[in-house]
C-alpha cells in the first residue's frame, strides 16, 4: 500500500469510526434519553417491588448481541429496564431489608459520571496527581476517623473483598511467610468471620495455614481469653500464630469483637491483627457505637466499605494498614516503561505502588463529591436512624411472637418463627419464600447455632419507619398465611 492509498485508508477508518465521538447536539439527544429513563426509575422507586422472583426476562439480553449496525437508545433502554431493573433484588430500593444493602446515592452517579467522562487516571501520582491526591485526602479522612497514625497508607478498591485480600497480602509479606512456613501458621478467626476473608488467604497462598476458631459468646464475639489460650496452646505445640481477623459489624448479626483486648493479645504476642470494619467502620461517626469500636486505632490493617455505611452505590471499599511501608513493600513493583513515573516523584505514593492494580478506576469522585456537597451530618444522622430502627423492629417483631437473637449492636435483626408444631426451620424457609414471592420488602436468612434465622439489615439511606412498619405487616401477615389462621397477634408464637 502506497502513501496515498495508506492516507485514504486511515481517512476512511476516521469516518466509519466518527461515531464514536458524537457533536454536541448528539451528547444533549443521548443524555436527555439516559435521565429521561434514570428520571423515571428514580420517581417510581418506592412503589416498586424491592425483589423480583421471575429472573426468566434477564435471558433476553442473550437474544441482542452487539451487531455490526448501531441500535436505537430507546429500544436498549426498554431491554435494560426489562431484563436488568425488573429481575432480583431492587437493590436501590428502601424496602432492601437483606445482607448489608448497597446505597445508589445520586450525587455518587454524577461523581462517576466526571470521572467516566474526564477518564483521569488514578493509579500513578506522575499521570494523573489530582485524581491521586483526592482519593488520597479521601483515605486520611478515613485513617483519622480510625485512629490511624500519619504513617499509615490505603487503597480506594472495588469493593470489601478485594480490600481484605489487599490486607491479607499485606500481612503475609509483613511476617515474611514463605511457603515451608505455611502448614504451621495460624490465623485465628471465628464463626462470623466474613467468607471473604477465608477466600483471600486462599487466593494469596495461605489456603493450607492453620484456621483456629475462636469461641464466641452468646451476642457472637470472639472471646478474648478463649484467643489468649489459643495463641498459648499453639506456640506451645510448635505452631506459629500469625494473623488474627477480627469483625466490627459482622455480616451475619452485625456483631463487634471486643477490639481492644484482642489488639493487645495481638500486640504482646505479635500477631497481625485486621479488622474487618466493612459493614461496621463508618459508625465511627455515631458517637455512641464509636465507643464500642474502641481498640480499632489499634489493628495493623482494616477495611471499611464507603458503599455499605456511607450510602454509595456498589463498587468502593477501602482497605488502611497502619504502617504504609509494609502496605508498599507488598504492593509496589517496577517496569522498565514506567521509569519516567519515578523520577518525577520517587517519594510519592501511588495506588499502583499500594495495591494490585495499575489501570484502576478513579473511584475517588463518588465519595468525594457527596462529602463536600452535603458534609459529614447528614451520613452520621443517617446512620443514628438506622440504628433506631433497628431497634424499634427487634422490639416490635418480638412484639408479635417471633424468637428474637441478640440486641442488635448496629442494624442488623435476626429473628424467626417458632410454631406450635413442626420443624421451625421449614417452617421459616417457607416464610422466606413467600416474603420473596411477594416482593414488597427483601429480606434473608442465616444459620445461628445450626438454627434458621430471618434477617432483617437496616441500611439503605431510603429505608425510614414506614418500609419497617410495611416489613412489620409482611411478616404478620405470611406467618397467618402460612398458619392458616388469617390473623398474628403479638405473643402468639412460642418464642415470647
Amino acid at each position: 500500500m502506497d502513501s496515498t492509498d495508506l492516507i485514504g485508508r486511515i481517512r476512511e477508518l476516521e469516518r466509519s469510526a466518527a461515531s464514536l465521538e458524537p457533536d454536541a447536539p448528539a451528547r444533549r439527544d443521548l443524555r436527555e434519553a439516559v435521565l429521561t429513563h434514570t428520571e423515571d426509575f428514580l420517581d417510581t422507586l418506592a412503589a416498586a417491588p424491592a425483589f423480583q422472583s421471575d429472573a426468566a426476562p434477564a435471558a433476553e439480553l442473550a437474544e441482542h448481541r452487539p451487531a455490526e449496525g448501531p441500535g436505537a437508545v430507546d429500544e436498549i433502554l426498554r431491554l435494560f429496564r426489562r431484563s436488568v431493573e425488573n429481575t432480583g433484588i431492587r437493590a436501590s430500593s428502601p424496602g432492601h431489608l437483606a445482607y448489608i444493602p448497597g446505597g445508589g446515592l445520586y450525587a455518587s452517579a454524577l461523581g462517576d459520571y466526571l470521572a467516566a467522562v474526564t477518564d483521569a487516571y488514578a493509579g500513578v501520582r506522575f499521570a494523573g496527581p489530582g485524581a491521586v491526591e483526592m482519593e488520597s485526602l479521601l483515605l486520611r479522612w478515613m485513617a483519622d476517623l480510625s485512629g490511624y497514625p500519619a504513617g499509615a497508607r490505603g487503597y480506594l478498591a472495588s469493593g470489601g473483598s478485594i480490600a481484605n485480600l489487599t490486607a491479607v497480602v499485606a500481612a503475609r509479606e509483613a511476617h515474611e511467610l514463605r511457603c515451608a512456613d505455611i502448614p504451621k501458621a495460624v490465623v485465628y478467626l471465628t464463626d462470623q468471620t466474613h467468607h471473604s476473608l477465608e477466600k483471600a488467604l486462599r487466593i494469596a497462598g495461605l489456603g493450607e495455614c492453620v484456621r483456629r476458631r475462636i469461641a464466641t459468646d452468646a451476642c457472637h464475639r470472639m472471646v478474648p481469653a478463649a484467643l489468649r489460650q489459643a495463641v498459648t496452646d499453639d506456640r506451645a505445640a510448635g505452631l506459629r500464630p500469625w494473623l488474627v481477623l477480627a469483625a466490627a459489624g459482622s455480616t451475619d448479626v452485625g456483631a463487634i469483637d471486643p477490639l481492644e483486648p484482642i489488639a493487645g493479645i495481638a500486640s504482646a504476642e505479635g500477631l497481625w491483627l485486621h479488622v474487618d470494619a466493612a459493614y461496621g467502620g463508618f459508625f465511627l461517626l455515631c458517637p455512641e457505637v464509636r465507643a464500642r469500636l474502641r481498640g480499632i486505632e489499634l489493628s495493623d490493617s482494616l477495611v471499611m466499605d464507603p458503599h455499605k455505611s456511607l450510602f454509595l452505590p456498589y463498587g468502593l471499599g477501602a482497605v488502611l494498614v497502619r504502617d504504609g511501608a509494609a502496605l508498599a513493600r507488598a504492593n509496589r513493583y517496577q517496569a522498565d516503561y514506567m521509569q519516567d513515573t519515578v523520577a518525577s516523584s520517587p517519594a510519592a505514593d501511588s495506588p499502583a505502588d499500594l495495591s494490585p492494580e495499575l489501570s484502576k478506576h478513579f473511584r475517588g469522585p463518588r465519595l468525594w463529591l457527596p462529602l463536600l456537597l452535603y458534609g459529614v451530618a447528614p451520613f452520621r444522622a443517617c446512620l443514628e436512624e438506622k440504628l433506631l430502627l433497628t431497634r424499634y423492629f427487634h422490639e416490635r417483631v418480638r412484639s408479635l411472637g417471633f424468637e428474637v437473637g441478640p440486641e442488635p449492636e448496629l442494624t442488623v435483626s435476626t429473628y424467626r418463627w417458632v410454631p406450635e408444631r413442626g420443624d421451625p426451620d421449614v417452617f421459616n424457609e417457607a416464610l422466606v419464600r413467600a416474603i420473596h414471592r411477594d416482593g414488597r420488602v427483601f429480606v434473608s436468612s442465616t444459620r445461628l447455632g445450626g438454627r434458621y434465622f430471618l434477617r432483617l439489615a437496616v441500611l439503605s439511606f431510603r429505608t425510614h419507619l414506614p418500609t419497617i412498619d410495611l416489613a412489620l405487616r409482611v411478616l404478620a401477615e405470611k406467618v397467618a398465611g402460612l398458619q392458616g389462621d388469617g390473623s398474628l397477634q403479638p405473643g402468639a408464637g412460642k418464642g415470647q
